[in-house]
């Protein structure tokens, strides 16, 4: 099982700007997010962690809380502090 690099390749493929969830990224590449989860947390720093949130828009705690701030840069929509998941989920083509 390349699970590791299928998160890899799937969290590399979302754009500045775009996030998606744990689940999102599962659907993707056909494993749960826990699993998702679990493979971010094996990841160096040259992937886009940060546009990987939780399914309600809550980006993630780890890396010192630096998340939010990573999507506001981008140019993510945020709710708050939450991204705006119905204008910021990526959509990968079919």
């Amino acid at each position: 099982m390349h699970l590791v690099e299928d998160v890899r390749d799937a969290v590399a493929g979302i754009p500045p700007g775009s996030v998606a969830s744990y689940g999102d990224i599962g659907e993707r590449i056909g494993a749960g997010p826990r699993q998702v989860g679990r493979a971010m947390s094996l990841l160096d720093e040259n992937v886009p962690w940060w546009r990987v949130v939780y399914a309600d828009g809550t980006p993630a705690s780890c890396h010192g809380g630096r998340a939010p701030r990573l999507l506001r840069e981008e140019g993510a929509p945020m709710l708050g502090e939450r991204v705006d998941m119905a204008r910021a989920r990526h959509r990968w083509p079919v």
